[in-house]
């Protein structure tokens, strides 16, 4: 199994909470709301690639 997408999927929560963090702090919870939300989508992607992997192993094993 591959880690390095486990690792880079933490790092980019732990960067999203702590901007998060640091605008809520500030008084600017719309942005931190936002900044959240783009921090999923960027987690989504990275995680996109192994799921047509996924895909690919499931059609090839079962021969559709």
């Amino acid at each position: 199994m591959n880690f390095d997408i486990i690792f880079k999927i933490g790092a980019v929560g732990i960067v999203t909470a702590i901007i998060g963090m640091i605008l809520k702090k500030y008084g600017k919870e719309d942005l931190s709301i936002i900044v959240s939300v783009i921090g999923l989508i960027v987690a989504l992607v990275i995680m996109l690639d192994m799921v047509a992997q996924l895909y690919d192993t499931i059609t090839n094993l079962f021969d559709f």
